[in-house]
């Protein structure tokens, strides 16, 4: 398998799963966007799929919520032991949060805003959630930067001693 076949497998199944999170979690699920090395078309062999998710209600704590999705990851299971029988032992990450919690800024949004596939979003609700980000950063000046393979976000360039920035 190459590294693009490898790619397009690994977010078919991202795909999948988000239909699949439609009809077990109804009008409960709110968003699932994808992230990290597949979304960016950069996924080997032993990646996983990295996959942050909305709802509108969920339990307190995160073994409770990654429960709910059980029903989920089980209907994908044949999925995921065909790739591992061609060597590709991919398997789900998924952060998961409550509409309130994912209003609040994340680290993680820094990534997301430039490289995440939003794969389902009613409302448009995740997309509002980066569009704001997005905004906050151009208000900053802030600039993504490279240094090799690594990815950074010079967040205000012109950062006076002192000076506070909230995102």
């Amino acid at each position: 398998m190459t590294v693009e076949e490898l790619n397009l497998a690994l977010r078919q199944i991202a795909e999948k799963y988000a239909e699949v999170a439609e009809e077990v979690l109804g009008e409960n699920l709110v968003s699932i966007a994808l992230f990290g090395s597949v979304a960016r078309g950069e996924a080997g062999p032993s990646s996983d799929i990295d996959l942050f998710i909305v709802c509108r209600h969920l339990p307190r704590g995160m073994f409770k919520r990654h429960k709910l999705l059980e029903p989920v990851r089980q209907r994908l299971q044949g999925e995921l032991e065909r790739l591992w029988r061609q060597g590709v032992y991919a398997d789900f990450t998924e952060l998961i949060c409550t509409e309130e919690e994912a209003r609040r800024f994340r680290w993680i949004y820094l990534e997301m805003i430039e490289e995440a596939l939003i794969l389902f979003d009613r409302g448009g609700f995740l997309k509002e959630v980066f569009e704001s980000l997005r905004k906050r950063l151009r208000e900053l000046g802030a600039q993504r930067k490279r240094m090799g393979k690594v990815r950074y976000w010079d967040l205000k360039p012109d950062l006076k001693p002192g000076e506070v920035v909230e995102l």
